[in-house]
């Protein structure tokens, strides 16, 4: 059976392991949005670089350093949530952690995620893994072989578990970290229509909207509708529908979460994994969280009681801390630096 850790911890215990909510704030919708204010800068200077797709398309990579001065050290990839990008906080607050501990890190960003639309028809959801499985294997063809490990936020991490579940023990990464995860889509796709959470799904779907306003404007006809049809649009749900499961040939919206969603493949994932989950989390409900008799012995589960989406910040008002930034890099140490 897997490893399951429910995190209710008291100020008194020190491990990066437990996480202890910053006094005042376990509201999960404090949690969610406090890094936004605390994470705002970056503190370093990116090094791009665009990646072409074997379609023609591209992806664009943002690395912590110049790779091919950097080729000896243990790598970190970073897969965004939805409509993220190295700009959101926990993107590149993480790269900043791993660079402080010796690593390269890099965020690889879906198709049009870098503020420049993509060419081709296809964009990317949950479960698109081709885009991240070809870059994995480019970049050790490019840079040499390096102890990598990849940790997906959000939508990005149902991809990166879908991922690591379909390669099994070939998958190349020495390990991944899943937090967050919407990890049955169809289900976290009805929580998004109640209460506060329809707050979120207009903020997210107002991203999605304006990143297909572009892509329509710079490449005509490159969506399944037009923008008139688009500005009609008012669930993510209905955007999936109408666009998404179009465009990689789902039958629809339901077909597309039922098809890409991870827990039911978890079983397939034969690497070492951490996933950490809020139980406060106000994108989700509970069908997200796994039977522990139905994971591996490789998959580790946390179950905090707060943290909200991706949030998790600890510490003082006066000295606020990113627990994510020290909890995940802690973990992958003893898998990158062996």
């Amino acid at each position: 059976m897997s490893d399951i850790i429910s995190s209710e911890y008291s100020a008194g215990n020190g491990s990066s392991a437990d996480f202890i909510p910053l006094p005042g704030a376990r509201n999960p919708h404090l949690q969610t949005m406090l890094p936004r204010i605390i994470r705002r800068r970056l503190k370093f200077t990116p090094h791009w670089q665009r990646l072409d797709m074997p379609d023609g398309d591209f992806v664009d990579l943002a690395w912590s350093e110049d790779p091919a001065l950097a080729r000896h050290k243990p790598r970190l990839v970073v897969f965004h949530g939805l409509e993220g990008s190295l700009l959101s906080p926990y993107a590149h607050g993480l790269i900043e952690a791993a660079r402080q501990r010796g690593w390269l890190g890099v965020v690889m960003h879906f198709r049009g995620c870098s503020g420049i639309p993509n060419r081709k028809y296809r964009i990317y959801h949950s479960g698109e893994t081709e885009d991240a499985s070809y870059f994995l294997t480019w970049m050790t063809q490019r840079y040499g072989a390096a102890p990598t490990a990849a940790v997906g936020f959000s939508l990005g991490g149902n991809m990166l578990a879908c991922l690591m579940a379909a390669q099994g023990e070939q998958c190349s990464l020495a390990a991944g970290v899943v937090v967050s995860a919407p990890l049955m889509l169809e289900a976290c796709s009805y929580h998004m229509d109640k209460g506060f959470s329809r707050f979120y799904q207009h903020y997210l779907l107002n991203l999605l909207k304006g990143n297909a306003t572009r892509k329509l404007q710079a490449y005509p006809g490159s969506l399944p509708i037009g923008l008139a049809q688009l500005r009609k649009v008012r669930r993510i749900r209905e955007f999936d529908d109408l666009i998404t499961a179009r465009i990689h040939g789902f039958a629809d919206a339901l077909d597309y979460y039922r098809r890409c969603s991870a827990l039911p493949v978890l079983p397939g994932v034969a690497k070492p994994m951490l996933i950490i989950h809020a139980k406060d989390d106000p994108f989700m409900d509970h069908n997200v969280i796994p039977d522990p008799q139905h994971l591996p012995d490789n998959i580790e589960y946390q179950l905090t009681e707060h943290g909200g989406h991706v949030g998790f910040v600890g510490g003082s008002w006066r000295h606020p801390q990113m627990w994510l930034e020290q909890r995940i890099p802690d973990w992958l140490t003893a898998r990158l630096e062996k």
